[in-house]
């Protein structure tokens, strides 16, 4: 049980999650009733009347509502993308940034919000990294500030090890040094609340397939509305503020709107809209300050358990640091992670270990068939250990 909802009234939206110990919301969330039901019906609707298209596009606005206030924003400063990686390009190549400016970023963060400002590079953009460390916050930022940093660009939570970064002050030394901050929010979004305006961010980027429970394909896209001077790099006629009725391409007719819809090409992924809409609905009905705190005390158990294996855990401990739902245990991957997977756990391989990643549905139960799991391989080894002192003494 949980101390903050019915986690197992919760866990029945989840069929998956009966049928394996699924520890990798990380990866993929398996996909919960509602999700699938937004899916069938809007196959239904497809198969039954060939698209009731305005139907369709109104659930759009309807889910970009729902995002703007899961996000502490407003509707016109959300857009629809492809994924993270996207939403990233997007903000990237938006800042105007010239040869000689700087942008400042985590060595080690996320690849694909590197290499979105790494590109900047063939037009003379410098991009330095930061160290990684347990703590990342402005301090560790204002040293490398100079007169020719122009932006600041990193996670929210890390993949491979969940350090949960102090955005927030990172934001603030942004606005107080007039610089553009861009945050990468899919490892933290769905689990850990975000307000866009308390981070002072000029864009968030996210996908939508781990804390969002939608299947992979769809992305979004925070802007700040009144950073009217960001412009996307390409253009379309859903980019306008006025598209062409008769669909004429004019000269004249460039102007963008006031909107986030400036930086979408037109075309959305809308059954996994319409599945996005059902998944906020389902985060707001338990509450997503409870997810978070049920996340919590899970990693807390699980932190616990594996203190008592004498097994390690890599990246932070401490819950001011550390992402509620992300933990990687010190266990090669290349030795355990099939072990896992023939065991019946999911989870996923990182850098420095096996990857845990915890989702509403997850219970201790799930916690425990992992530890049994790494108790049962240890423990030939412990008895071996045993027997050679034995003999010793």
């Amino acid at each position: 049980m949980s101390r903050h909802y019915d986690v197992a009234a919760v866990r029945k939206a989840f069929p998956a999650a009966e049928h394996v110990v699924y520890l990798d919301s990380g990866f993929q969330t398996p996909l919960s009733r509602p999700v699938k039901e937004a899916y069938e019906r809007f196959l239904q609707e497809g198969f039954e009347t060939a698209g009731p298209k305005q139907i369709w596009l109104n659930r759009l606005e309807e889910t970009r509502t729902k995002v703007a206030a899961f996000l502490g924003a407003r509707p016109n400063e959300i857009a629809f993308t492809k994924n993270t990686s996207e939403s990233m390009n997007i903000a990237a190549n938006a800042l105007p940034l010239r040869a000689g400016d700087k942008v400042l970023m985590i060595h080690g963060d996320h690849p694909n919000n590197a290499y979105a400002f790494l590109n900047l590079r063939k037009k003379g953009v410098e991009i330095v990294f930061i160290p990684m460390t347990e703590v990342v916050d402005a301090e560790s930022f204002r040293p490398h500030i100079d007169e020719r940093t122009r932006a600041i660009s990193m996670s929210l939570v890390t993949f491979h090890a969940g350090h949960r970064f102090d955005v927030e002050s990172v934001g603030a030394l942004c606005a107080e040094r007039s610089l553009y901050f861009v945050v990468d929010a899919m490892q933290g979004i769905g689990v850990v609340p975000i307000d866009a305006k308390a981070m002072k961010a000029t864009f968030i980027g996210s996908g939508t397939h781990k804390g969002l429970l939608v299947p992979q394909g769809l992305g979004l896209l925070y802007w700040d509305a009144t950073r009217t001077e960001l412009e996307p790099a390409y253009l379309a006629a859903a980019s306008l503020a006025e598209p062409p009725l008769d669909f004429v391409a004019r000269p004249d007719n460039l102007a963008l709107p006031p909107t986030a819809g400036r930086f979408e090409l037109g075309n959305f992924n809308l059954p996994a809209i319409q599945g996005l809409g059902a998944a906020i609905d389902l985060i707001n009905q338990i509450g997503i300050e409870n997810i978070q705190r049920h996340c919590f005390d899970l990693g807390d158990y699980l932190i616990e358990r594996l203190n008592g294996l004498g097994v390690g855990l890599v990246g932070p401990r401490d819950r001011q640091h550390r992402a509620p739902h992300i933990y990687v245990i010190a266990l090669p991957a290349a030795d355990w992670l099939d072990y896992f997977t023939q065991n019946g756990v999911r989870v996923s391989p990182e850098r420095d270990g096996i990857r845990v990643s915890l989702g509403m549905f997850n219970t201790t139960a799930d916690i425990d068939r992992l530890m049994e799991a790494i108790r049962a391989r240890n423990a030939p080894s412990a008895r071996a250990r045993t027997a050679v002192l034995s003999k010793l003494g």
